[in-house]
């Protein structure tokens, strides 16, 4: 989803969910745009599992799900606006994988399930390692069935202001958002 100018959005949990209960696992990453890019139309775009383009490396102990950006010859689905390469990466017992990330970018590797490795050094489960961005690959290894989100992002450099979900460069950018939200002049609501 973009933002971009305005948009206001709600969270609905399935039917089923919410007649049985059980088991409901959300993760959300919000990345900031750069100030060029503020005012973008909104955009949603939906994708089921089945849409996302997947591989198996290290004897097919490793899956690596592409959602945004590229690997190889492999593309994800989802457009960036600012370049963002995203993935999901589930990884079997004993199983390794090399990461590649260029130099210069912001890194983010979140442990979603299970304990993993990063160049030798452990990382448990619900941690988001700080990595350098010095490199041009990072090592993971996974004891157990893990599960991973690993992306990058060239670094946007500009001053960051945020109050509640309103995310802008300076203070009275923020208040004009807000001002903008009172008016009703956000895109209609979409549903998740």
């Amino acid at each position: 989803m973009t933002a971009g100018s305005g948009l206001e959005h709600e969270e609905v949990s399935p039917h089923e969910f919410l007649e049985r209960g059980g088991p409901l696992e959300i993760l959300q990453l919000w990345i900031n745009l750069p100030s060029r890019l503020k005012m973008t139309t909104p955009a949603y775009t939906g994708l089921q599992n089945s849409q996302i383009p997947s591989f198996t490396l290290d004897g097919e102990r490793v899956r690596v799900n592409l959602i945004a950006g590229s690997w190889e010859d492999r593309r994800g689905p989802i457009e960036s606006l600012t370049g963002v390469h995203m993935t999901t990466i589930e990884l079997r017992p004993g199983g390794a994988v090399e990461l590649p990330v260029p130099a210069g970018r912001n890194v983010f590797l979140y442990v979603v399930r299970e304990e993993i490795r990063i160049g030798g050094h452990p990382a448990p489960q619900f941690h988001l390692a700080e990595l350098q961005d010095d490199g041009d690959s990072i090592s993971v290894e996974s004891g157990d069935d893990s599960l991973i989100l690993f992306g990058h992002v060239a670094p946007i450099g500009e001053p960051v202001v945020a109050h509640g979900p309103f995310v802008m460069n300076t203070r009275e950018e923020i208040l004009e958002a807000i001002r903008d939200y009172q008016a009703g002049k956000f895109r209609g609501a979409i549903e998740l």
